[in-house]
């Protein structure tokens, strides 16, 4: 059996998902000993032993819908956005002080193509406006967007509200960088399982393991609720265009 908890698993944050997982494994009485943690997130979503993982919005509705079955959709209190939902935050060096349509036009970072936090999100808030990103390249993932522009690679790149809270918190290089815009909310990064489990089963289990988490600990992770959103909050969002760059060299 597989568990893993990618999406937000970071140096400061492993042991408290560690815990969670010990908490949630205590509660459905199985599931393996250790979280997974690896690069071929692909494999591990489909794998026929998965019990719980992480994914984003936009591979759940394109690739992984019918395939999975949903279990939730975490709440992090996050500014401006209901319970199950979360936001991009759009960011540029603090000292860049060109209006967003500028930055739009200048050169935009992505973290990955089939993002909905780190490009499908930017892309429906810039046609918005009437235009579109010069989207330049793509970094593989949100905290190297957000080192790329500090470090000048890039003039604006989209976050999602959860991986800015914590760059805020954990990385130096935070302080380079300010908010540009914050995009429209939509459901966030949901919770999965394979076809074989029970996912009301798992999110009852992973509230009440939440439940038994301090009050500091559950600030660490932000995690204070598993919200059951219908398939179709997902499924009914539109999708942006498929591009293909080559990485960013960011650390």
């Amino acid at each position: 059996m597989i568990a893993t908890l990618p999406m937000y698993d970071r140096p400061e944050t492993m042991a408290t998902n560690d815990r969670l997982w010990g908490l949630i494994r205590e509660e459905l009485g199985f599931g393996p000993d250790e979280l997974t943690r690896s690069d071929d997130l692909w494999d591990l979503w489909t794998s026929p032993d998965l019990v719980l993982a992480q994914t984003c919005n936009l591979p759940y509705r394109l690739r992984l819908h019918g395939k999975v079955q949903l279990i939730g959709s975490p709440d992090y209190q996050l500014p401006g956005c209901p319970p199950g939902y979360y936001n991009s935050v759009l960011i540029a060096r603090a000292n860049d002080h060109r209006s967003l349509p500028e930055l739009l036009a200048a050169r935009v970072l992505i973290n990955q193509d089939h993002s909905q936090s780190g490009f499908g999100a930017l892309w429906f808030h810039a046609a918005d406006l009437g235009t579109q990103p010069n989207v330049t390249g793509e970094t593989g993932g949100h905290v190297r967007s957000a080192h790329a522009v500090a470090e000048g690679h890039g003039d604006l790149a989209a976050l999602d509200a959860m991986s800015w809270r914590l760059i805020k918190r954990h990385d130096p290089h935070a302080a380079e960088l300010r908010e540009v815009a914050r995009t429209v909310p939509t459901p966030a990064t949901p919770f999965i399982t394979s076809l074989s489990q029970n996912p009301a089963l798992i999110r009852a289990a992973m509230q009440r393991a939440i439940a038994r988490l301090d009050e500091k600990t559950r600030e660490a992770i932000s995690l204070y609720a598993i919200c059951a959103l219908k398939e179709s909050t997902y499924l009914d969002l539109p999708n942006p265009p498929a591009l293909q760059f080559a990485q960013v060299n960011a650390s």
